[in-house]
């Protein structure tokens, strides 16, 4: 007598693919969600980079380098920051910008800007209640804070 062999029957295959879309569906908007805070994090992390440079070119010369982009053309940084950071929002060519204001009032100080935008979701931490605020600024006076589209 030969043995019937079993196989998987058309219900039990689309039980099987119900259960992986159903997965699928919860997982994909958890991962988005993290990979954006994951890109805010990073663009965190470059800014006080960045302001430790400002800070250690200050130092060392008694004033802020002029106004500039953070990339490989601005030799005043250059020897201050280990590489030139890339925000992962944006992506390599949009170079990070910072602006130095001398004041005779009072001490200069610099802003740094953020060029790729933000999940605002991601931002909440930063931004107070703005749900337009879409980049993020680090000032020498104020700390982070966001802004709107640039």
């Amino acid at each position: 007598m030969k043995e019937r062999q079993r196989g998987f029957t058309l219900i039990e295959m689309m039980i099987v693919v119900a259960i992986i879309a159903i997965l699928v569906t919860i997982l994909v908007p958890n991962l988005m969600r993290a990979r954006a805070q994951a890109q805010t994090a990073a663009c965190e992390g470059n800014l006080k980079e960045i302001a430790t440079a400002l800070e250690l070119y200050e130092t060392d010369h008694d004033s802020y380098p002029q106004s500039g982009n953070v990339d490989a053309s601005n030799t005043d940084l250059l020897p201050y920051v280990q590489q030139v950071p890339v925000d992962p929002a944006a992506g390599p060519g949009k170079p990070y910008t910072f602006t130095v204001t001398n004041s005779s009032s009072g001490p200069a100080s610099y802003a740094i800007t953020c060029p790729g935008m933000h999940d605002p979701a991601t931002l909440q931490a930063i931004n107070q209640g703005d749900t337009t605020a879409t980049h993020i600024q680090y000032g020498s006076a104020t700390g982070f804070t966001t802004v709107g589209s640039q």
